[in-house]
């Protein structure tokens, strides 16, 4: 009998970016008709902030929760893949009803960041007069990212958030939520996040925004349209790969899969080891759920995070917060060590000291430790 032929995987398409037309699955969208300014200036056309809910606003909307994703993440915290959303809740066991975010008691809400590729506006969003963004998309920065999530406040009827939550990212996010808009910031988590981006943690990033756009494909962003396998996956796929390295510890590396082969591959005859399968499966799987563009462009904007420009500094800014705070780094992190969450900490008013995240997972642990993440919800909302 003749061995049928291996099965091919079919080439992903030029991006991964949720389109019009696509099924909505849970999200729904706040639409700013008015032009959005931006602090590097010019300004954005209007725009679009695709967001999910889960549990009811109470009649004071004393009740709300705002949770915001890091840099790959999206509206979808919690719940299965589906028809709409290529991957399951990035936070699964967080949020419903008896959980540390209780469904029966909190509206909790949590939008797709403005430059992300899921619904809300981004690089492979289209102007007004149909073209697509691509490589002209502007500068972004967190203020205007929080500008546009304040108008989604608005438009819901929610005048402060109970608590907002962040990590990486998303903790920048939280963290100018309350420096900038203190009456409407509560309670405050911020997981594994800075004060401002460090030298170091731009040169890593640095570096992945020189691999995206050194992919001949990228041709200045301007690559949307293009038929699938012709995006620029290849260079998407090295930042992932630098990237992953940083989000994990090495112990868990080095235990996990030490200097194993992949299957009976030989890596003296050009084969693979483990990790390197590892960091393979992930870069392929970022290229299928994400755009490339929005990558660079959220990236820029996490290099640009300091909650001091313009503000007199780090100190100053901080003073500004009044939300009851709990700041927590895992004991792993060697992308946002514990370090800069105790300068967070020693700065912000309403914080005490640093809590710490044991985890082998580096800075991927905020993610992965949810019991220790419930517990700190727990404390805030008691």
């Amino acid at each position: 009998m003749t061995a049928a032929p291996p099965a091919t995987v079919p080439l992903p398409p030029a991006t991964g970016a949720w389109q019009e037309g696509d099924p909505p699955g849970r999200r729904q969208w706040h639409v700013r008709e008015q032009a959005l300014p931006l602090e590097a200036g010019g300004e954005l056309p209007g725009a679009r902030l695709a967001y999910e809910t889960w549990g009811r606003l109470a009649p004071d909307a004393s009740n709300a929760v705002l949770v915001l994703h890091a840099l790959t993440g999206d509206s979808h915290v919690v719940g299965p893949n589906g028809p709409g959303h290529p991957t399951p809740g990035w936070w699964d066991g967080l949020i419903g009803p008896g959980r540390a975010l209780d469904t029966d008691r909190w509206f909790v809400v949590a939008p797709n960041v403005l430059g992300g590729c899921q619904g809300s506006t981004g690089p492979s969003s289209r102007r007004p007069d149909g073209r697509r963004w691509g490589g002209s998309f502007p500068f972004l920065t967190q203020r205007d990212q929080v500008r546009l999530e304040a108008g989604l406040a608005d438009e819901l009827g929610i005048g402060h958030w109970a608590l907002v939550i962040g990590g990486s990212m998303g903790g920048m996010r939280a963290l100018e939520w309350a420096v900038s808009r203190p009456d409407r910031t509560r309670a405050l988590l911020l997981l594994a996040c800075p004060a401002a981006a460090s030298a170091e943690q731009i040169a890593w990033a640095g570096i992945q925004l020189r691999a995206v756009r050194s992919d001949p494909h990228w041709t200045g962003g301007d690559y949307h349209d293009r038929g699938p396998g012709r995006g620029p996956h290849a260079g998407l796929g090295l930042a992932r790969r630098l990237a992953q390295v940083t989000y994990r510890a090495e112990p868990e590396l080095r235990s996990r899969f030490g200097r194993t082969a992949q299957g009976d591959e030989d890596p003296w005859r050009g084969g693979r080891y483990q990790v390197e399968s590892y960091l393979d499966h992930h870069a392929a799987k970022l290229a299928r759920r994400f755009d490339a563009a929005s990558y660079v462009v959220l990236t820029e904007a996490m290099n640009s995070h300091d909650i001091g420009r313009g503000r007199g500094g780090t100190r100053a800014a901080l003073r500004r917060a009044t939300a009851r705070t709990l700041v927590a780094g895992v004991d792993s992190d060697r992308l946002y060590p514990l370090d800069q969450q105790r300068e967070l900490a020693a700065g912000l008013p309403g914080a005490d000291t640093t809590r710490v995240i044991e985890s082998p997972y580096g800075h991927d642990g905020f993610l992965i430790e949810t019991e220790q993440v419930a517990a700190l919800i727990g404390e805030l909302t008691s």
